[in-house]
């Protein structure tokens, strides 16, 4: 059985200290890899996970997950492999196809339907894994013979055919988990679903059921591979509470009944409770969608901390 790993989500970044100090709590928790996002208005995902990596000692760093409609392979391919060899072979590259329109407008991006998005997503995987094979650009041969200057290229030789940093692949919808299944080290269940019939970037939170459904979905389509990645949750909320129940309900309250109590007591992608209570979650989500990879966001850091050492108490 693979074992437990936890990570958690870049929110804000107020200043270099605050981030680090950030980053090495993180670390003293137990927390196993530090991710970035890829939005408009936080952090620049690849300066933010250099800088994770230089505060810290263990920190995996990765990114949850870029959209690949913003990225032009070739630059890309160089971010990743500059990352890549700065964090000493500490990147996990995630990749999705995007899902806020809004921030497509406002780069001047073309929004183009799912499906564009999807293939999109197929082709930046299949380029870059094309790209980290090659040694290098032909046009700079002669320059790196008479410098003696080595070919940039990923540190690790794990995901995208064995020629570059571990692949996650992260969503929700038909297209993108099946290419999950078939490219990605590790398969991303988002835990946020589009609400139908309104504007892209609309989500709510995915039922147990639906998380099942999901699962159940991608690992058809992963066959022999699909024992062989990890499993990764985006969490959604995190609430330590002594009444469930009572936590629940005030969640609905606040958000709306986007589905009843037991629904949301029920999810995956939220934990509510005691410590102990949240960790037997963990464990028992395992058994039942084989997830052992979880993110949680920036903000409830501190709150799931008591969890993960919980989680490994009881693991063991």
């Amino acid at each position: 059985m693979t074992d437990f790993r936890f990570s958690y989500n870049i929110f804000g970044l107020e200043s270099q200290d605050v981030f680090a100090e950030t980053c090495r709590r993180a670390e003293r928790y137990g927390y196993d890899t530090v991710f970035a996002a890829d939005h408009l208005g936080t952090a620049s995902p690849f300066p933010a996970l250099v800088a994770a990596a230089q505060a810290t000692e263990r920190l995996k760093v990765g990114t949850l997950v870029l959209n690949a409609p913003f990225w032009n392979p070739a630059l890309l391919a160089r971010e990743i492999a500059t990352t890549d060899v700065l964090t000493g072979g500490r990147l996990e590259v995630g990749l999705g196809a995007g899902h806020m329109k809004w921030e497509f407008d406002e780069a001047g991006i073309a929004w183009q339907p799912f499906g564009a998005r999807a293939e999109r997503l197929q082709e930046t995987i299949d380029e870059l894994g094309r790209l980290f094979a090659a040694d290098g650009y032909d046009q700079q041969k002669a320059m790196r013979e008479h410098f003696g200057i080595p070919v940039l290229r990923p540190v690790q030789r794990v995901g995208f055919g064995g020629y570059g940093p571990p692949l996650l692949v992260g969503g929700t919808g038909d297209r993108i988990l099946k290419i999950a299944a078939e490219t990605a080290d590790i398969i991303g269940i988002a835990g946020a679903f589009q609400v139908k019939g309104q504007p892209p970037g609309t989500l709510r939170i995915g039922t147990a059921a639906e998380a099942s459904e999901r699962v159940r979905y991608t690992r058809e389509h992963a066959g022999a591979r699909a024992d062989q990645v990890e499993w990764h949750a985006l969490t959604q909320l995190v609430v330590e509470t002594a009444d469930r129940r009572a936590g629940a309900e005030k969640i609905l309250a606040m958000r709306g009944p986007m589905m009843t109590v037991d629904e949301l007591l029920e999810t995956p992608f939220v934990f509510i409770g005691s410590v102990e209570q949240m960790a037997e979650q963990v464990l028992r989500n395992r058994e039942r969608y084989g997830f052992t990879y979880y993110t949680v966001h920036g903000p409830y850091l501190d709150a799931f901390a008591p969890v993960i050492a919980r989680v490994r108490e009881l693991a063991n």
